[in-house]
């Protein structure tokens, strides 16, 4: 089994992230291999980067970057990346740290990883479902994947969806320098860089619910940027 390195951004997470790392960890050390589960904290003002540290104290197989100022979830996951392949991993796992999306479903992603270089936690494909949203939240994900997917002629269907397992060969494949977007936007253009380079993606159901505790982080500029970012993606990225 491959060395993974799950990556968790967090910004005011005080009231979610001990008891995710731990239900993390705890799916991680059922697994064969050295896995790591890395927090990026953007100097939350609330505490969740010192809840995190002191979670790094006890338990071997996490460790915290800490990044002085929010410059969003994008950069959060590229510097989290970026210390995941400095410190070896094989793959490198995103996801939200709020229990939006189940921690059990860790290994299902890392098992898909052997015959994908990227597997992405789909809620739109037979098996996969979310709860505990409002109509107008389903409509404007349903549609946000919708349109992006038919503006992009792509066969993903679940394309603005966070929790995903990249192989490390495709990572590093990738000009994520060059990646600027955050939020859907963010999520929409690296799976579709991933697609246009020729690698395998596949979609693995998963039930996605919402947070257990806090207010989403979603932003109507975040949502805003998806629907201008998918246009340019699909005129400036190489063919």
């Amino acid at each position: 089994m491959p060395g993974a390195w799950l990556v968790l951004p967090t910004y005011n997470e005080r009231d979610n992230v001990e008891a995710f790392v731990r239900a993390a960890h705890a799916e991680l050390a059922r697994l064969d291999g050295e896995h790591r589960i890395l927090v990026v904290d953007d100097s939350s003002p609330d505490g969740t980067g010192e809840i995190a540290d002191r979670l790094a104290r006890e338990l071997t197989r996490v460790e915290v970057l800490h990044r002085p100022l929010k410059q969003g979830l994008g950069r959060a996951y590229l510097a989290g990346f970026e210390r995941a392949l400095d410190g070896g991993a094989s793959l490198v796992l995103e996801m939200d740290s709020d229990f939006s999306h189940d921690p059990r479903d860790i290994p299902r992603l890392i098992a898909a990883a052997a015959g994908a270089d990227l597997v992405l936690g789909s809620r739109y494909v037979p098996g996969g479902a979310v709860t505990d949203w409002g109509l107008t939240r389903r409509l404007l994900s349903r549609g946000g994947s919708l349109y992006a997917r038919w503006l992009l002629r792509v066969p993903v269907r679940d394309l603005t969806g966070g929790f995903k397992c990249f192989r490390r060969e495709l990572l590093e494949a990738l000009d994520l320098r060059g990646v600027h977007a955050d939020g859907y936007g963010f999520q929409i253009e690296l799976t579709y860089r991933a697609l246009k380079a020729g690698f395998r993606v596949c979609e693995l159901p998963i039930v996605f619910r919402e947070r257990r505790v806090g207010a989403s982080k979603m932003t109507a500029r975040i949502a805003l940027e998806a629907v201008w970012k998918v246009p340019a993606l699909r005129l400036c990225t190489p063919r």
